[in-house]
């Protein structure tokens, strides 16, 4: 049997960098062969941060050529996992490439909406001589569906357990989690949304004061002490509130929203603050698994916020009643899995299968989710 084999490159919320796998679906099994990153370079890290908010001078210009820089790193990717695994770019059935989400709208102005990730995959196409399969939020947007999350459909691919419910968190820049009915169960709805920050706002607060990109293993969060007032006030927010389907980003949760809720706070020691918004993603993430998923037997854990042990502590002692495992106890490292997720959609859309599940964005059913960019 030919090897059925996909690549799939994110860049996520967090902006950290790039990350990319190839991945064999031979058989209907899921096997990743070799994994890539590749960090940002500072200045394109800047840019794609402040093309995330409304302001600026000469966008449109600025948005292009942030998308041939981010392209050119997704062919580096390319290269290093062609050269690892000692592949042509002809045994590449096609490339998934995200992009960078920069505006996501879905639903607003004029009852449509809109999502945007920034990308070049015409470039991409032409620099690594593989199809490319793009924009993949777009037309579920267009179907009227929040275009997010994605992820869910595989990860009841890759995680679905035959005898019971199986919850899947994704920590990143947001978090996002997928319910899994047990496979064999009559009831088939998977559900899933964005909780809300995942990494976003620890990020920020640790480059803003102690100059690291993250808290590496939550260290610096844990020594800290939570705010109570803080914390009431950020999980007062509307968005904590609203039912599924629904989705966010960093057009809400950004740091001019975290400094409009510190009031008080605003002097705090900047450690308590770490602390607090550790316990603001913990506590927003538990309170949602309990609320959707209940009949959860397990918690897979996936991500950059999977190698946070602060944050993985908090969910153990928040849901007691699950087993909560990082998503390598199950078969695939936690900063693998979004990357393969993106490789499974292109190998949907390139068999012109939906990518998307209606019960989780809320369109009007599913659709085969891309535009495809020929080699």
């Amino acid at each position: 049997m030919a090897e059925d084999l996909f690549i799939g490159l994110m860049s996520g919320t967090s902006l950290d960098g790039v990350d990319g796998v190839l991945a064999d679906f031979t058989g209907g099994h899921i096997a990743v062969k070799a994994h890539a990153t590749a960090h940002f370079p500072v200045a394109l890290r800047a840019e794609l941060l402040a093309l995330n908010l409304p302001h600026g001078d000469d966008e449109l210009h600025r948005a292009a050529l942030a998308g041939n820089g981010l392209a050119r790193i997704y062919a580096s990717v390319v290269q290093q996992l062609l050269a690892d695994t000692g592949l042509p770019p002809s045994a590449v059935r096609a490339i998934g490439a995200h992009g960078q989400t920069v505006r996501h709208r879905p639903g607003e102005f004029d009852e449509t909406g809109y999502t945007l990730q920034i990308n070049n995959p015409a470039a991409l196409a032409e620099w690594t001589g593989i199809d490319v399969v793009a924009d993949f939020r777009s037309r579920d947007v267009a179907a009227g569906g929040q275009g997010a999350p994605l992820v869910p459909a595989f990860h009841r691919a890759l995680f679905g357990h035959p005898d019971h419910a199986v919850a899947v968190l994704n920590i990143g820049g947001i978090a996002n989690l997928s319910l899994l009915p047990a496979t064999r169960a009559a009831r088939q709805t998977v559900l899933g949304f964005d909780c809300g920050p995942g990494n976003a706002l620890m990020d920020h607060w640790c480059q803003s004061h102690i100059g690291e990109p993250f808290d590496r293993g939550g260290q610096w969060g844990a020594s800290g002490e939570v705010l109570p007032e803080l914390l009431a006030r950020l999980i007062g927010s509307p968005y904590f509130g609203k039912a599924p389907p629904k989705s966010t980003g960093r057009d809400l949760f950004n740091p001019a929203w975290l400094a409009t809720h510190l009031g008080a706070a605003s002097d705090a020691a900047p450690v308590d603050v770490q602390a607090t918004l550790a316990e603001l993603t913990a506590s927003t993430c538990a309170a949602d698994v309990l609320r959707h998923g209940n009949e959860s037997k397990e918690l897979i854990v996936c991500g950059g916020g999977a190698l946070n042990d602060h944050l993985m502590a908090r969910l153990r002692a928040l849901l007691p009643g699950l087993e909560v495992v990082c998503s390598s106890e199950r078969g695939l490292p936690p900063q693998q899995v979004e990357a393969a997720a993106f490789a499974w959609l292109a190998r949907a859309a390139i068999r012109r299968e939906q990518g998307n599940l209606a019960s989780v964005t809320g369109a009007r059913g599913g659709r085969v989710l891309g535009g495809i960019y020929p080699a």
